[in-house]
C-alpha cells in the first residue's frame, strides 16, 4: 500500500515548493477494505488473548506471592513452637533437680552431718549433668597426662608435675561443655609446661 506524504522542500533560488513523495508502509500490503478489516479483527482478537494471558500470569504471580507470605509466617510460628518445646524439655528436666535442692534445703542442719550433705550435693550434680546431657550436651572432663587440645581446653596456668610430660594437662580447673559439635566453654586447665618453660 502507498501512501503519500507532502515534503517542503528548499529550493536554491529560496522559494518553498511541496512535492509528492511516496513511501512504502511497513508490513502493510495492498489489500481490499474488507480484507484490511478481517485483519484489524485478527489483532484485536490477539490483543485480547495476550491481555488475557497477562492478566492470568499476574494473578498465578500474585497467588504464588501470597503462598510465599504464608509459607515465611508459617515457618517462623513452627520455628517459635520448636524454640518453645526444646526450652520445655530443658526446663522440666532441670526442675527435677531443683525439687532435690528444695528437699536437701529444708532438712534440719542440726541433724546433717557433712558426708551426707556431700553424698546429697554429688547425687544432684549427676542428675544436672544428666539433665544437660539428654539434651543434646557433653562434657569436657580431661584427665590428668591427657594432651591439652586447645579446641577443647583453655591453659589458664602452666605448672610441671611428675610423670606429666609438657604440653599435658596437670589439673582440671573447672569442666566444660559441648552441645553438639560446638564447644560452648572450654575445660579450663593447668598445663605442663614445656622443657626450659617456667
Amino acid at each position: 500500500m502507498m501512501l503519500r506524504r507532502k515534503k517542503k522542500m528548499n529550493t536554491s533560488e529560496h522559494e518553498h515548493d511541496e512535492r509528492d513523495e511516496r513511501v512504502d508502509a511497513p508490513d502493510m500490503p495492498d489489500m481490499p477494505s474488507d480484507q484490511a478489516e478481517d485483519a484489524i479483527e485478527a489483532l484485536r482478537a490477539d490483543v485480547e488473548r495476550l491481555a488475557t494471558e497477562r492478566d492470568d500470569a499476574e494473578g498465578r504471580y500474585r497467588r504464588v506471592l501470597a503462598d510465599f507470605a504464608n509459607y515465611q509466617k508459617r515457618a517462623l510460628t513452627n520455628e517459635d513452637e520448636a524454640r518453645k518445646r526444646g526450652m520445655t524439655g530443658v526446663l522440666e528436666s532441670v526442675i527435677t533437680t531443683l525439687d532435690h535442692f528444695e528437699q536437701a534445703m529444708s532438712q534440719d542442719p542440726s541433724r546433717a552431718d557433712a558426708a551426707k550433705l556431700a553424698q546429697g550435693l554429688k547425687m544432684i550434680h549427676g542428675e544436672l549433668i544428666r539433665a544437660i546431657t539428654s539434651h543434646g550436651a557433653g562434657v569436657i572432663e580431661p584427665k590428668p597426662g591427657d594432651e591439652f587440645d586447645p579446641h577443647l581446653h583453655l591453659a589458664i596456668t602452666r605448672r610441671a608435675a611428675q610423670g606429666v610430660p609438657p604440653g599435658h594437662i596437670v589439673e582440671l580447673f573447672q569442666t566444660g561443655y559441648t552441645l553438639g559439635d560446638r564447644v560452648l566453654r572450654p575445660a579450663k586447665v593447668v598445663v605442663a609446661p614445656a622443657e626450659g618453660e617456667g
